[in-house]
């Protein structure tokens, strides 16, 4: 399992949460490293833009492209590293990476009640919409800790594996063949948090 070292993300709690279920996870930014993995675990926290400016600069993207799109291992994004898999973000007006079909946009503030705020921050129950290895046999009512301004639109709706409410339904956990996405942070996110973390290490090549 490799973490992927982009120089954007909060590394620490999520090495940290690796540890706690029992596996061993490299934090790296070394391309030979990753071509090695068997996983990848792919982080991020902040804008849209700097996200793929630093990705662009660390030059891991042809590594990446080749374990992920032509070698087929799990990859698993949370919070910005799922949203710079997809293919657009009006954040910035910027490109993604384009793994997951659909692009990235602000919450709508006419869809959302006063009472609701951006930033959607805080713990949210998740509506799971189809079977998959990376989150099956959860805990009842599955809630995770959410953190973002934007959020993901998907092209195909078979790739919506669970949506959340915030005013309206959107999607917050994603799957292209052997790419997963999750918008919420397992690290913050306690026993339902390390059952992801859990399912995704247990996965088999696909």
């Amino acid at each position: 399992m490799i973490i992927v070292d982009y120089n954007v993300g909060n590394i620490g709690s999520i090495v940290n949460m690796f540890k706690k279920i029992g596996v061993r996870a490299t934090l790296s930014s070394d391309e030979n490293e990753i071509a090695k993995a068997d996983k990848i675990f792919f982080p991020g926290v902040g804008s849209f833009g700097h996200g793929m400016t630093c990705l662009k600069k660390s030059g891991l993207i042809d590594v990446l492209e080749q374990k992920i799109l032509k070698d087929k291992i799990p990859v698993l994004g949370v919070c910005l590293g799922m949203q710079l898999m997809f293919e657009h973000s009006e954040e910035g007006n910027c490109d993604g990476l384009g793994w997951i079909k659909g692009s990235v946009k602000h919450f709508d503030q006419n869809k959302i009640d006063e009472n609701l705020k951006v930033p959607h921050m805080g713990w949210n129950q998740i509506q799971i919409k189809q079977s998959s290895d990376l989150i099956d046999n959860f805990p009842d009512e599955p809630r995770f800790y959410f953190a973002h301004s934007y959020h993901a639109f998907c092209d195909d709706e078979s790739n919506i594996l669970a949506t959340v409410n915030h005013g309206y339904d959107f999607p917050c956990v994603v799957q292209n063949d052997n790419v997963y996405g999750a918008q919420f942070h397992p690290e913050k996110s306690h026993k339902f948090g390390m059952s992801l973390l859990k399912n995704f290490t247990e996965m088999e090549e696909n």
